[in-house]
């Protein structure tokens, strides 16, 4: 199976767990990894046949606007459920990044796998 990604994308929600933070948007540094067969695309120039990162980058900034979890796990477990069903996706590789979260480290996060990848 090939993959595309998607690396670096920021996203501003509501997240935290502190009443401080439901206030207000936070941003989040998202990279994703998916399973994707890009022969059809390849031989076609058709972007009928491709894994539109752009229209997946818009859906995940729809949903970022949208969220108000307290937990990025949580976050990330709807997202990837929500892109794979959205855009049949068999599997997908998401890393959510909270910067700031600790003061002493630059980000911290979680990463997960769901589908074939």
């Amino acid at each position: 199976m090939d993959r595309i990604f998607i690396e670096g994308l920021d996203v501003d929600t509501v997240i935290g767990v502190y009443d401080w933070e439901r206030g207000i948007r936070q941003c989040l540094r998202l990279d994703l990894t998916f399973a994707w067969d890009i022969r059809a695309a390849a031989a076609s120039d058709d972007l009928s046949h491709a894994l539109d990162y752009a229209a997946v980058s818009e859906r995940i900034q729809d949903f970022a606007s949208q969220a108000q979890f307290q937990l990025v796990e949580t976050f990330a477990e709807r997202l990837a459920a929500v892109l794979m069903e959205e855009f049949q996706i068999p599997g997908l590789r998401l890393k959510v990044t909270k910067p700031g979260a600790v003061p002493a480290a630059a980000g911290v996060g979680v990463e997960i796998v769901r589908g074939c990848l």
